[in-house]
């Protein structure tokens, strides 16, 4: 399965790997060089510290190049009027009474504490292409729905403000 990126999703990452290649690197290196001159290796709390940042710096470059390898790139724009990515959504939340306000964006920025919900989650796929007015089912799973109508849509765009996840 390829993960569905955008032009800037690969830019942000490959900067990420630039940052950790060429600037946290030779730090943690330095640091795991240093660290190691303490002693015994088997009781050397700092070292071990210094190797397992030094480790997980590696492992995240190595996710980011394999994102960026198996990529699929997708385009930004939607048609007027209807729900795409980077669009803020205003949702009238029928089970809870409430309106809820999200934007659609690609899973490796979503942060659904931030409002920011992915367009593969059972919400954003249910919603895109959807136009002000529309009452829309998001099937969860083969047990659980609810419905949503949708208020507003205010189209967005991959202004790179949205930063992708960490761990």
């Amino acid at each position: 399965m390829h993960n569905e990126l955008t032009k800037v999703d690969i830019k942000k990452m490959q900067d990420e790997i630039d940052y950790r290649v060429n600037t946290l690197r030779p730090q943690l290196l330095e640091e795991v060089k240093r660290t190691r001159e303490y002693g015994d290796l088997s009781e050397n709390a700092e070292y071990k510290i210094a190797k397992s940042e030094k480790n997980k710096n590696e492992s995240r470059i190595r996710y980011l190049k394999a994102m960026i390898d198996t990529a699929k790139i997708i385009d930004v724009r939607s048609e007027d009027g209807k729900i795409g990515l980077f669009d803020t959504v205003e949702l009238f939340m029928e089970d809870e009474g409430e309106v809820e306000t999200i934007q659609i964006v690609t899973t490796l920025r979503q942060n659904t504490l931030a409002g920011l919900v992915s367009k593969d989650s059972p919400i954003g796929r249910a919603l895109l292409g959807h136009k002000v007015g529309d009452r829309v089912k998001i099937k969860v799973n083969d047990t659980y729905s609810y419905f949503a109508t949708v208020r507003s849509i205010k189209k967005g765009k991959d202004d790179e403000s949205i930063p992708i996840r960490s761990y």
